[in-house]
């Protein structure tokens, strides 16, 4: 038997009644728990039904800052721990042709992973921050990758809404064909060594 509960519609209201504290706390929220190994795509998807377009913003914020903070924070194990934090990541069996690709390709790979979620967001972060990939270029990738996925969910979010434009679904489909197209050309490309 299911439970009643609201409808989409109603969910935006409240969200829009809130005020400024419960962006606050989604931000918060998003970018705190997806610095740990737990899927992001629940925030993006629940940012366009809570927000509209502007989950697109709260997303990015969030999501390059969690991308941030793990990088910097496994960066900043020392040597010994570093081990423990790497045989950790190996356990994921996604790991190693991450770090592979890592290699070959460096911050090129971290852009490529982030355009479709092929791989686990705290996974590439936590891979990255182990490979050479250097903070400035993978910041970059990541954002640059990270933009269409989260441009397309966020916007399909807010289409179950009801309340958005058709056009807003024919975006979402063209950028998500954009990161189909991305991960493409990069698995032509030749590998290079990291820089």
């Amino acid at each position: 038997m299911l439970l009643p509960h609201p409808g989409i519609s109603t969910v935006r209201g409240w969200a829009d009644s809130t005020g400024t504290w419960f962006v606050v706390l989604f931000l918060v929220a998003h970018t705190v728990v997806t610095v740990f190994p737990i899927p992001r795509t629940m925030f993006t998807v629940s940012a366009g039904v809570l927000f509209g377009p502007i989950g697109i913003l709260l997303c990015m914020l969030a999501s390059t800052a969690a991308a941030v903070i793990a990088f910097l924070a496994v960066r900043a194990v020392d040597a010994r721990h570093r081990s423990a934090v790497l045989a950790r990541v190996r356990e994921h069996r996604a790991y190693l042709p991450i770090a592979a690709r890592l290699r070959a390709r460096g911050w090129l790979a971290v852009g490529s992973l982030r355009l479709i979620a092929v791989a686990p967001f705290s996974l590439v972060n936590y891979a990255s921050a182990l490979s050479p990939v250097r903070f400035w270029p993978y910041l970059a990738a990541t954002v640059a990758g990270l933009a269409p996925g989260t441009i397309a969910v966020v916007l399909l979010g807010d289409a179950l809404t009801g309340e958005s434009s058709p056009w807003l679904v024919v975006v979402s489909g063209t950028l998500m064909m954009v990161g189909i197209a991305g991960l493409l050309v990069d698995a032509r490309m030749p590998a290079r060594p990291v820089d």
